[in-house]
């Protein structure tokens, strides 16, 4: 596993480890410095983001010092943030995904296809999607001309129309962490990374904190079909978040996210290198409201949530054969980095092939009823 550094030292930094012989427990990084806050107040996040100021907690909590960054991979394993949340994740939030999206449908998940297609649809839609507020009189007016093109498509629907895309990504406890293998369904012969920001919400609908995810994605079974979505998207070790989560303080808030700039590098052992970004500048809804279609009246989290808020990147550079764009091999190693949440890295390999999820929601409880914790 390649080594983690704290690019934010002052940061207030939440996360998880696996101690062995006693569990997941929830920690803070100070510095290079792991420490153990888990309490009987706070036994998971989850519990953590319920208090009134959970940043102000953690800096404030003692711990104990268990090791330092140096550990990871060795005595101690970063688990994901999240624990008891659902993960939520929201798609075509970006202008050019959102074109790369019509392609896969409009290509029935034939990679082959997809360049031609991709001409196409470009010279008509263009830059008409291009900073249009979605359920606006212009993204109305966009929409009729495309449907008298016969170009209309579910994904543009929830890209300009009034409601976004909220779906499950995950179970709660099924995501994988910092160093962890990324699993890709073996049916599957093109797919792509997924660079996002994930949001950490608790059950009031309070956003509380920010890290980074991996939205592993299949273009080839969810472009045969939008109802194969769950299928494309998850699967074993196919939502990758971390590494640690970011608490809001005075040093950090939504405006950070909202200018956030995300790299990703994908290297493979063939030696093709893939470099792409995602700006959250140029997001086409407000992380906000996203949020706010997720939780309210109309629909509770008592436990409260991680939310994916979808990539700008479009993964159109040709690895192999002319015009059919990028798709993983096994053994890739993607890095997703952003300057104030650090690095995500994980090896890609099939989802057969990565290591089963068996510890769910009642092997927590278990755990953490046997030290007392509950």
């Amino acid at each position: 596993m390649r080594p983690l550094s704290n690019p934010t030292p002052n940061a207030t930094l939440v996360g998880r480890v696996d101690r062995p012989g006693v569990g997941p427990c929830l920690v803070t990084l100070r510095g290079d410095d792991i420490f153990d806050i888990t309490s009987a107040q706070a036994p998971t996040l989850r519990d953590l983001l319920e208090l009134d100021a959970p940043a102000a907690y953690v800096r404030a909590a003692t711990g104990t010092k268990i090791g330092t960054l140096s550990d990871l991979g060795q005595s101690l394993t970063l688990l994901p943030p999240p624990d008891l949340q659902a993960i939520k994740a929201s798609g075509v939030t970006f202008a050019e995904s959102m074109v790369e999206r019509v392609i896969e449908e409009q290509a029935a998940g034939d990679a082959d296809r997809a360049d031609a297609i991709r001409q196409k649809v470009t010279s008509v839609i263009g830059d008409s999607l291009s900073g249009i507020e979605p359920g606006s009189a212009k993204a109305m007016e966009v929409k009729r001309v495309l449907q008298a093109e016969g170009l209309w498509s579910a994904y543009l629907e929830v890209g300009i129309g009034p409601d976004a895309e909220v779906f499950t990504k995950c179970q709660p406890m099924a995501s994988v962490g910092y160093g962890a293998d990324v699993g890709l369904h073996p049916i599957s012969t093109w797919n792509n990374p997924e660079p996002e920001i994930v949001l950490a919400i608790n059950s009031r609908g309070e956003i509380l904190g920010a890290t980074l995810g991996n939205d592993v994605n299949l273009r080839d079974v969810e472009g045969r079909s939008a109802l194969l979505l769950g299928k494309a998207k998850d699967n074993n070790a196919s939502c990758a978040i971390g590494p640690f989560l970011r608490l809001f303080d005075d040093s950090y808030s939504m405006a950070d996210v909202e200018t956030a700039e995300l790299t990703l590098t994908v290297e493979g052992l063939d030696g093709f290198t893939l470099n792409g970004h995602s700006s959250m500048t140029k997001i086409s809804r407000r992380p906000a409201d996203i949020v706010a279609q997720t939780i309210g009246a109309h629909h509770q989290y008592p436990d409260g949530f991680f939310l994916f808020l979808g990539t700008l990147f479009a993964p159109i550079q040709d690895r192999d054969a002319p015009g059919q764009g990028f798709t993983h091999k096994i053994g890739d190693v993607v890095t997703i980095a952003e300057p104030k949440l650090g690095a995500l890295v994980n090896t890609v390999k099939l989802s057969t092939d990565c290591a089963p999820w068996t510890f769910g929601t009642a092997a927590l409880m278990r755990n953490l009823a046997g030290r007392g914790l509950l």
